[in-house]
């Protein structure tokens, strides 16, 4: 009975000590959420930040890694020995990217190619050419002047600019005109040089300078839209249509209709060489408000071909021919900047109009800057 009674003690000591700290657990994190829940968290972080705003950020570092006023001032002579060290685990980050990669060169490779094709000599090739006739010039710049207006010095000068210097619309009147088919670009002819595939007509031409606008930051809207298929005639009321709507949503001042040059046959097809490249040279065609279609901007046109034709002329001589001045609108009125670029002829093949482009890009980038 003695030994029972013992037992059962023992087992009671150790049940009230086990309630014991169990009551006392309890009651320590009761408390511990009391007052987590009575922090005015939102009063700390504005007392933590307007201290953090009346402090440097080197005063900031220094003091979440526990360094004191008067520690800083002990170590401000080795300020050079850390600066050291982060330098040289940036260089170290450095050459482990570089020896983890391989080394992108397109930016060193783009200036390359920028500095090649803005070094290069020029030279017009006769071989399936005219000569090239004017009646008016300004400066380098060459005019054939098909109205009756007396063109003034006041009236070529291009003492203008382009506001908008970010956005420009390419479009076709004539889409589907194409070139000469060569190796490169052999085609099925839908007419005489003409072409519904894109891939092969003047809208190719017109992709090929809107990827080197973008390429240079501008932002291109590149239309194309059948103007002249299936019918030819109508093509510029059904462009102007188009054209309405592109520069209502996107109000460029440089506004290209791009084609080529309407003569029917091979025997002519202007070209510039420039470096070792064949191109096919290209001419403004600018309208007028003589065939009495309202057109109050067309000096204002006039003036930016004009600007743009001489720094081309001075960029690579010989990749413009005369500008053309009609008495003709060819909805150029919907923009100030407007013009018809005509690239080449029947007789140049597609590669050749391609690479015009690449120069023309240039010139406008100059231009445009």
């Amino acid at each position: 009975m003695i030994n029972f009674r013992v037992i059962r003690l023992n087992d009671l000591v150790k049940f009230m000590f086990k309630s014991f700290i169990f009551c006392l657990v309890v009651f320590s994190v009761f408390r511990g959420y009391k007052l987590v829940k009575n922090i005015k968290f939102e009063n700390s972080i504005k007392k933590k930040f307007n201290t953090l705003n009346n402090k440097t950020f080197i005063e900031c570092i220094d003091e979440n890694i526990g360094i004191t006023s008067g520690e800083k001032k002990q170590n401000n002579n080795s300020d050079l020995n850390v600066i050291n060290k982060e330098l040289s685990f940036v260089d170290s980050f450095i050459f482990d990217e570089y020896m983890e990669y391989e080394v992108d060169d397109s930016l060193e490779e783009s200036a390359e190619v920028v500095k090649d094709i803005r070094n290069v000599t020029t030279e017009v090739v006769s071989e399936n050419n005219k000569s090239d006739t004017f009646t008016d010039s300004y400066g380098s710049v060459l005019i054939r002047n098909g109205t009756s207006f007396e063109l003034t010095e006041d009236m070529l000068v291009p003492d203008i600019y382009f506001n908008n210097k970010s956005d420009i619309v390419i479009f076709h009147t004539h889409t589907c005109e194409s070139y000469t088919p060569s190796e490169s670009f052999n085609y099925v002819q839908t007419g005489n040089y003409r072409t519904t595939d894109l891939d092969y007509s003047v809208a190719r031409v017109g992709t090929e300078l809107t990827e080197l606008l973008i390429g240079k930051g501008y932002n291109v809207v590149h239309d194309v839209t059948y103007h002249d298929y299936p019918d030819y005639s109508g093509s510029y009321t059904r462009s102007l249509e188009t054209i309405q709507g592109v520069v209502n949503s996107t109000p460029a001042e440089l506004v290209i209709d791009l084609h080529r040059d309407a003569l029917g046959d091979s025997s002519y097809g202007p070209k510039v060489k420039i470096g070792d490249e064949y191109c096919a040279q290209l001419m403004f065609v600018m309208g007028s408000s003589e065939g009495g279609l309202y057109h109050p901007n067309w000096n204002e046109n006039l003036k930016l071909a004009i600007k743009i034709q001489e720094k081309g002329n001075e960029m690579y001589p010989g990749l413009f021919k005369p500008i053309m001045l009609t008495k003709y609108r060819y909805n150029q009125s919907v923009a100030r900047g407007s013009c018809i670029i005509e690239v080449g002829a029947t007789g140049n093949t597609l590669d050749e109009a391609l690479n015009s482009m690449k120069y023309l890009a240039e010139v406008i980038d100059e231009v445009m800057k």
